[in-house]
């Protein structure tokens, strides 16, 4: 493993945040620490990590709250981290999308391997920083299913997701409303227009959130959508 893999720990004890960090140091993870459920969904939305460790036990929003936020967006491998021991809470917290779970106190060497697993299943190798699509300085990771803007987090819906992949896999293609809305709904075109144009609208404003200065889409008129060369 390298430091090129980012791992988020939230944890609101200092102690626990601090030795957690200096452990993923000493086995040269790149380590990011959050001290509240708030805090972690920030360094979220502005960071890209490849697995987080979240405490369910946080000031303000709860460990369970962010795990639901997080999948709302991302399938990021998260590890909870519990003081519960029952078995219906741990059920409970990986129905509601962790990956896996470590009681607190635990082993230093039984997270470590908790973490490479999660590493390993999620096939993180360098090479798979390949499995993305790039466009200047817009990312879209194929593995996450999430979108980055100079290393800032792009919060796109299913369906802008699915848009943004096609205008990027193809980006000299000029695609029609009938391509995009077939190739991403799946369903005949029927002449609806602003279903379309509602979704290029908030991919636009959602980029010039993180990047104002930059245009990505080009509208093509009377035809459709590609991507600005």
């Amino acid at each position: 493993m390298s430091k090129s893999i980012k791992i988020l720990v939230v944890e609101d004890d200092d102690h626990i945040n601090n030795m957690v960090c200096e452990l993923l140091k000493q086995h040269e993870y790149e380590s990011v620490s959050a001290f509240s459920g708030t805090e972690a969904l920030m360094q979220i939305k502005m960071n890209a990590f490849n697995l987080v460790l979240l405490d369910l036990m946080l000031p303000g929003k709860s460990g369970e709250e962010v795990l639901s936020e997080i999948r709302e967006k991302s399938q990021i491998p998260v590890i909870a981290i519990t003081a519960m021991s029952s078995k219906e809470s741990i059920v409970s917290i990986l129905n509601m999308g962790a990956n896996d779970y470590i009681s607190k106190p635990f082993d230093n060497n039984e997270l470590l391997a908790r973490i490479d697993v999660q590493l390993r299943q999620n096939k993180f190798e360098p090479k798979d920083r390949e499995q993305i699509i790039k466009y200047r300085d817009l990312i879209l990771d194929l593995e996450r299913f999430d979108g980055r803007i100079d290393h800032q987090y792009l919060q796109l819906s299913k369906r802008e997701y699915e848009i943004l992949k096609l205008l990027m896999e193809n980006p000299r293609k000029v695609f029609t409303k009938n391509n995009l809305y077939e190739s991403v709904w799946h369903n005949e075109f029927l002449g609806d227009d602003n279903t379309i144009n509602v979704h290029i609208s908030n991919i636009r404003s959602k980029i010039a959130k993180l990047n104002s200065s930059s245009q990505y889409i080009k509208t093509v008129w009377g035809i459709g959508y590609k991507m600005l060369e």
